[in-house]
């Protein structure tokens, strides 16, 4: 499927910025299901430094830019045009158990295991959580497959956490949204993730859009959109599975791909240092229509 993407992000202050520096996961990655074309990023105002197409840890294509000079108003307007493909064929429910591939992990001697390494570990947003380990234990039975216990803890995730716009942050700790089982997408993924880690599993943060369908007889409204978050687990021998709890489904080709690293705060779209700027508000507007 082809996609054509935009995403504006406008800061208002509340007092000048005298200068600030910023980093931006607005382009997609480019990989074996997806490819994309026509990026633009426009910043206004315009920046005096600015390096695009840096690759960070992870990766990532990300842009790096600095304005020098005094303003009460960012405004970052990222466009791209992205081809998708259907998720490659599911893995074989009977293949290597979970509890084997965890200890295959922890010895980290196998040479082709070492891209995984980076996401076994607690990290900012995903401490270890001795919640996340009970939640995760009914689905990771002794000598269960792999990939059947990361879609049956999928699935009662989705069934489980309450979707709610107004129930945290992107500084919510963990903790609290596993206390209340509500949250955003955002939250849905590091749920997960804590619990594939609980249990000595490499998983990672996805973060991206998907395209949204109105409901039966609506239009869909330009900029109702949100950019999207969900996660992936890797499988020995095969490679990354992509798991969307928020929606109870593998990520295929409604998912768009922007960045991956160990939780949002590595791929957040735009972050930075201000010197000024008082108080701020910020205005996000994301839309995603089939080409």
């Amino acid at each position: 499927m082809i996609f054509q993407v935009r995403h504006v992000t406008t800061y208002e202050y509340s007092e000048p910025v005298l200068l600030s520096h910023h980093a931006a996961h607005l382009s997609p990655r480019s990989n074996d299901g997806q490819r994309n074309r026509d990026q633009k990023l426009r910043i206004y105002p315009m920046p005096a430094v600015r390096q695009d197409g840096k690759l960070d840890y992870f990766g990532n294509p990300t842009t790096f830019f600095t304005i020098q000079e005094a303003h009460t108003r960012l405004k970052v307007d990222a466009s791209f045009v992205v081809e998708t493909t259907p998720a490659p064929t599911l893995p074989q429910l009977d293949a290597t158990a979970w509890d084997r591939v965890a200890a295959q992990l922890a010895t980290g001697t196998n040479p082709h295991m070492g891209e995984a390494l980076d996401f076994l570990f607690p990290s900012y947003q995903v401490p270890m959580l001795t919640e996340a380990a009970e939640y995760a234990a009914s689905s990771f039975t002794p000598g269960r497959p792999l990939v059947e216990a990361v879609l049956e803890l999928t699935s009662r995730i989705h069934a489980d956490l309450a979707f709610d716009a107004e129930a945290t942050s992107v500084g919510t700790p963990l903790a609290h949204v596993f206390a209340q089982r509500r949250g955003v997408c955002q939250d849905f993924a590091h749920v997960g993730i804590a619990c594939l880690r609980a249990m000595g599993l490499a998983a990672r943060y996805v973060s991206g859009y998907i395209r949204t369908l109105p409901p039966p007889g609506k239009e869909r409204l330009v900029g109702a959109d949100a950019s999207h978050a969900w996660l992936s687990v890797f499988v020995p021998g095969w490679g990354w599975l992509d798991v969307d709890p928020t929606n109870n489904k593998l990520a295929g080709e409604d998912h768009i791909v922007v960045a991956w690293g160990r939780d949002y705060d590595d791929v957040s779209p735009l972050k930075g240092v201000v010197l000024g700027g008082g108080d701020h508000e910020i205005h996000v507007g994301v839309d995603v229509s089939e080409v």
